[in-house]
């Protein structure tokens, strides 16, 4: 099938260069360059595109209004601007539409890099329906109890920026989008961030407040599929697998940088099944009877239904954000690492383990059922390791989890 691209920009220079840097892609994307908003629209009147990339500003129908419009249009195309702007005014307006921004000028490298990626996100889902869903996704819901304190700590006249990252970074929807925002090409950063503390740092208290209570891009939980309790063990499990993975890197000696994406990517490992539970409540309801009268694993209910699981839709959402590639893989891969290519100790490893050793100590429906894949651990060489990290990790409390207080939701 065809891969197309429809790139827009009112200044004829730049779409000269931007075809000219991606003229080797010619045989395998397909690529239309047009002037306006206008233009975009009306080619895709006529064809779809699998990935729009526009300027911010343009006359008449800036970059923030065009990709509104894809987004009610063609939910499932990826969404991108490529701009020189960086202006608080400019990152406002565009974080609900964008799923990733560029920067101007734009090595050509780089954007084929973004742009190849983005390709093989698209082939991680097989349910087109699932897919033109989670593309429309802006932001996931956040635990009730962590989204009310933000927001009173926010309203206050001086909030304290030590208080707001603590309570993001123990939030998995928070946390995700603070990562999608600060990894932007608006902060010109030459190397991704992938914990959330550092995140939030960045953005300042300004920036998250604007995002809070502005634009509302974070949100409430609110689902009458699970209850309280299954929220709870939800942001419970995603806590003390960041705690076991983050202990699991540090015994091996990792980085303090692998260290934070391991604690990162097992913290976020689990937010496709909030996207399922918020976003596809009826045909969730069917994955829960499934668990109920057949006892299988959440992970393979999910597959019979869908033809996917929590894992591939989280993924996707995060690569279609931009979030570190390390994050995206760890958490598309967790239940089948063996088909993540690693050949050595990677965030993809600590997720695997850490999940499966805190759901051992779990008593709740919403289980996966997987073992860990010592023929992996073998490949990487780190199955020896095993049964240190287990005795290592032995007599944690789950509640322990990302060196926070144990949420209390209010549902």
């Amino acid at each position: 099938m065809s891969k197309r691209i429809l790139f827009v920009d009112d200044e004829p220079l730049v779409l000269a260069g931007l075809e000219r840097s991606l003229h080797s892609m010619r045989k395998d994307w397909e690529m239309m360059f047009v002037s306006s908003g206008a233009e975009a629209l009306e080619a895709m009147g006529h064809q779809s595109f699998d990935i729009i990339v526009t300027d911010m500003r343009m006359p008449g129908m800036d970059g923030a209004q065009l990709l509104e419009e894809v987004k009610k249009r063609s939910p499932q195309s990826l969404r991108m601007i490529l701009s020189g702007q960086s202006d608080r005014e400019t990152i406002l307006r565009s974080v609900n539409p964008t799923h990733q921004y560029l920067s101007k000028p734009c090595e050509g490298d780089e954007l084929k890099r973004r742009l190849m990626r983005a390709f093989a996100l698209k082939d991680l889902l097989e349910n087109p329906d699932v897919k033109g869903l989670v593309s429309k996704l802006d932001a996931l819901p956040s635990l009730p109890s962590l989204y009310l304190e933000l927001t009173e700590e926010l309203q206050q006249p001086e909030p304290s920026l030590a208080k707001v990252a603590k309570l993001i970074s123990a939030d998995i929807a928070m946390t995700a989008k603070v990562l999608q925002l600060v990894n932007s090409a608006f902060f010109g950063l030459r190397c991704q961030v992938s914990k959330a503390y550092h995140a939030v740092e960045l953005l300042g208290t300004d920036i998250v407040r604007a995002l809070v209570l502005s634009t509302h891009v974070f949100s409430k939980f609110e689902t009458d599929l699970l209850t309280q309790e299954d929220v709870l063990h939800l942001w419970e499990h995603s806590l003390g697998s960041a705690s076991y993975a983050k202990r699991i890197a540090a015994l091996e000696g990792c980085s303090q940088r692998m260290i934070d994406e391991c604690f990162t990517a097992a913290l976020l490992h689990d937010a496709g099944k909030l996207i399922m539970a918020y976003a596809l409540r009826d045909q969730y309801g069917k994955v829960i009877e499934l668990i109920q009268s057949r006892g299988l694993g959440l992970a393979e209910a999910e597959r019979e239904i869908f033809g996917c699981g929590h894992a591939e839709i989280g993924a996707y959402l995060f690569g279609l954000w931009g979030l570190p590639a390390t994050i995206t893989e760890a958490v598309a891969w967790h239940h089948q690492p063996s088909l993540s290519m690693q050949s050595t100790f990677s965030a993809v490893t600590a997720v695997h383990v850490a999940s499966i050793y805190h759901e051992e100590k779990a008593q709740h429906w919403m289980k996966d059922m997987t073992a860990i894949d010592f023929d992996f651990l073998a490949r990487i060489g780190c199955k020896e390791r095993e049964p240190a990290w287990r005795k290592a990790l032995e007599g944690e409390s789950k509640a322990q989890g990302a060196e926070h207080e144990r949420p209390n939701p209010v549902c």
